[in-house]
């Protein structure tokens, strides 16, 4: 339990440090992001989580949808950054043992904004459903 307190304080601390720069970043690279979680390993399990994080930050970039808490997001972005970032703790250049602290902080993140994120999968769902109402 005290890693899990660890997890959440290190996202929590990470996303203060969040800036517009590194919101645009996780967009831009959020290919490469996808291919970190569909490479197999500990964040393989976190393969559709992390297409929600995405798509919940591309959203909020582009304005479409911003009715979640900058805090949220910013653990979103923070978390999404660290997996990106191959010289975190435990670089990722050491095989599975390097993606485990990734796979810790995703599941931290997910702890944290996990009413945000059940918030917008639901806006997205309604959202779609208006869309097909007007075909």
């Amino acid at each position: 339990m005290a890693s899990k307190k660890a997890d959440e304080a290190l996202v929590k601390e990470g996303a203060k440090k969040i800036t517009d720069e590194d919101v645009e970043q996780v967009v831009n690279k959020a290919d490469a992001i996808k291919q970190k979680f569909g490479a197999g390993g500990p964040l393989a399990r976190f393969i559709e989580d992390a297409q929600l994080l995405i798509a919940v930050v591309k959203d909020y970039w582009t304005g479409t949808y911003r009715q979640i808490p900058y805090s949220s997001l910013a653990a979103i972005v923070f978390a999404l950054a660290y997996v990106l970032n191959p010289l975190d703790l435990i670089p990722d250049v050491l095989p599975v043992i390097g993606e485990v602290d990734d796979a810790l902080v995703v599941g931290a993140c997910l702890l944290l904004v996990e009413q945000d994120l059940h918030n917008y999968k639901k806006w997205k769902i309604d959202k779609d459903k208006d869309k097909t109402a007007t075909i």
